[in-house]
């Protein structure tokens, strides 16, 4: 009576298909991070060379960053 058996397996089998599908989700997302890998230096020049900030704020943030 009751035991494992095919529900069970099938029940295994759903999560762990679930999760695979999670997963794959997150590395597609965070391989296509363009800032993936950098530290908070090159970022911080990156933005600087796009405009984003100006120089007296660069500065500023350098110094934060120690």
């Amino acid at each position: 009576m009751g035991g494992f058996g095919l529900p069970g397996l099938g029940m295994i089998l759903f999560w762990g298909l679930i999760v695979l599908i999670a997963v794959g989700l997150v590395r597609l997302v965070a391989r296509d991070r363009p800032d993936a890998g950098k530290g908070p230096r090159e970022i911080l020049d990156e933005r600087l060379a796009r405009g984003e900030i100006d120089e007296a704020e660069h500065e500023r943030k350098r110094h934060l960053l120690g």
